[in-house]
């Protein structure tokens, strides 16, 4: 039998996905408005449809994360229909696997009583990520419901902050004691129902709950039934504390090829471990809030959000842009006279700009992406600013250069050809410091390094690309 392949799974779920919208749109299911108020039939009243029938039984088969995905390619009203089509008792692991936006979309169409059955079918750690996003006042409802012990846990997960290990840290783990032999271990494996995921090894503590090490399930696997486990087990392994920086631990994940790990807190008592799932998934979200921020939009926003709450969102940053757009404007006014006596200006300088403008967001992106992994110190820094600048001025030679020769051809102007040269290395340079100078800065003023960031250097490159270029033709030409 053929296997399923990464490309099969989406084709699948591309087809799936347009019978569900054809679906729905052949049936009176869709009343939702713009602003989201929902207003589909009840689920019974839904499920009596073959069709709709149908369409639950197939959404019912698929894994959480797929059923997410199609949560997320669906517009609003589609989207809350085809959410009164997931079984309840599926609704706590898709409301963990969709983006934050529709996740909120979801949870404002649930009333109490599902978000409580929500809670009650998940793990404290996963309603720990689910907590910020339930209504206002719904987490005493939650915490009430719960077990004493698990309240203490999920205070405990809510007490660090999202960036931190303690916030991706879990409870389900297996521990075991230093002075039994792998055949003790062995015979407490068996009588276990099934073992927590991303199970790669045990974790060993003494009477007191102190971490000692770890043993690979390889190890209990491959050594003799009497051998004692401290005795093969491995002391020198990585270990978190609950305060550490969640992207410290998600590098270290990569380097060392972790599957699990300790969280230990400031006695080295174990108090939870780390897992690849988690680790994944944190990446994810921090490389799509980064992607959003360096365009100044937020995660909070989907493709099928309200109108109203897009333009809300995208306000902000498009009023810093025409600020910057009106200080471009009054820069070319500056040199209206030197445009018309030389029009060739006019159609050289927004390639200047442009280019530039693409020299800064190849900066911003690299230093961005380094400060999320590490802190930089002097030092680094120096050196970041050395190699940009220094990468920039080969660029702006070599790439002046050819526009140098473009406009020579074009206009036959040797001074113009050479005011190209100097002002597509002088922007580059700019570009590249600017580049270098404005993630840093906000780094150090406690602001997201990423947010909006493209368009701070875009509005540099274009004001300062135009007074450059007009300036020295200004100077050297008229």
């Amino acid at each position: 039998m053929a296997e399923l392949t990464d490309v099969d799974r989406q084709d699948e779920l591309d087809s799936l996905i347009r019978e569900i919208r054809d679906t729905l749109g052949d049936h009176d299911v869709l009343k939702g408005d713009d602003d989201g108020e929902r207003g589909s039939p009840p689920i019974e009243e839904l499920l009596r449809d073959p069709d709709l029938g149908r369409l639950a039984r197939k959404i019912e088969s698929l894994h959480a994360a797929d059923i997410a995905m199609l949560l997320e390619s669906l517009p609003r009203d589609e989207r809350l229909v085809l959410w009164d089509l997931v079984h309840s008792h599926r609704d706590g692991d898709v409301l963990l696997e969709v983006s934050d936006s529709v996740r909120d979309t979801l949870i404002e169409a649930m009333d109490r009583e599902e978000i409580l059955n929500v809670a009650a079918t998940l793990d404290t750690d996963e309603l720990a990520d689910l907590a910020p996003d339930l209504p206002e006042g719904m987490m005493q409802d939650v915490f009430t419901a719960l077990p004493i012990d698990d309240r203490e846990k999920l205070r405990f997960v809510m007490s660090y902050a999202e960036d931190t290990i303690g916030a991706l840290m879990d409870f389900d783990l297996v521990t075991v004691r230093g002075e039994v032999t792998i055949e003790v271990a062995m015979r407490y494996l068996r009588r276990m129902d099934s073992l927590p995921d991303h199970t790669d090894k045990l974790f060993v503590i003494d009477r007191d709950g102190l971490f000692e090490g770890v043993i690979h399930l390889k190890t209990l696997l491959l050594n003799d039934p009497e051998t004692i486990v401290e005795s093969v087990m491995e002391t020198d392994v990585v270990r978190f504390h609950p305060e550490d920086s969640a992207r410290d631990g998600a590098d270290a994940f990569e380097r060392y090829d972790l599957v699990s790990a300790p969280v230990v807190d400031e006695v080295d008592r174990l108090v939870g471990r780390v897992t690849i799932d988690a680790v994944v998934d944190f990446i994810r979200e921090a490389s799509d809030e980064e992607r959003l921020s360096q365009v100044g939009l937020s995660e909070e926003e989907d493709i099928f959000a309200p109108v109203r709450k897009s333009v809300r969102n995208r306000a902000p940053w498009l009023a810093v842009n025409l600020v910057t757009a009106l200080v471009a404007a009054q820069v070319i006014g500056l040199f209206e006279g030197s445009i018309e006596k030389l029009v060739a200006l006019a159609a050289l300088m927004p390639i200047v700009a442009g280019m530039g403008g693409n020299v800064g967001n190849q900066t911003i992106t690299m230093i961005v992406r380094e400060l999320a992994f590490r802190k930089l110190g002097g030092g680094d820094i120096r050196l970041l600013y050395g190699k940009e600048l220094k990468v920039a001025l080969i660029n702006g030679v070599v790439w002046g250069g050819v526009l140098a020769l473009v406009t020579f051809l074009m206009y036959q102007n040797a001074g113009v050809s050479g005011v190209m040269l100097a002002a597509v290395t002088l922007n580059f340079l700019s570009a590249a410091f600017f580049g270098v100078t404005i993630p840093i800065l906000r780094t150090r003023m406690g602001r997201d390094p990423a947010l909006g960031s493209a368009v701070m250097i875009t509005a540099i490159t274009d004001s300062g690309g135009f007074f450059i270029f007009l300036g020295l033709a200004s100077l050297l030409l008229l």
